[in-house]
């Protein structure tokens, strides 16, 4: 079992950056790869960034292209997503995920998650 705790998120104005950090406990991530999703009110989860268990591979939606960062440190057991060039589409509640087998950028893919921080972006 793989507990996943998700911290950064807050409150940034358009144009600013966030860094979100996603802690597990209970295995090491070093196996998994991982993922960013997020939900905004009243709409679907969606992909967001993957890393590949190696850090070698990374893949992100259209819309962070160019602004976010997806990184891990499989020594802390760590995976951050750097947030730069917010946006107020950027607010959502942001989730971290595990996959076991290769990179996934659908949230049925995915074996565990996190319990989600706020974003809030305002213009």
């Amino acid at each position: 079992q793989v507990q996943l705790i998700e911290s950064g998120g807050g409150l940034a104005q358009a144009g600013g950056s966030l860094r979100l950090s996603c802690a597990a406990s209970g295995r090491t991530l070093s196996s998994y790869a991982m993922g960013w999703f997020r939900q905004a009110p009243g709409k679907e989860r969606e992909f967001v960034a993957v890393i590949s268990s190696s850090g070698r591979a990374t893949s992100y939606v259209d819309s962070a292209k160019g602004r976010f960062t997806i990184s891990r440190d499989n020594a802390k057991n760590t995976v951050s997503l750097q947030m730069n060039s917010l946006k107020p589409e950027d607010t959502a509640v942001y989730y971290c995920a595990a996959r076991r087998n290769g990179l996934g950028w659908k949230s049925i893919d995915y074996d565990y998650w996190g319990q989600g921080t706020q974003v809030t972006v305002s213009s």
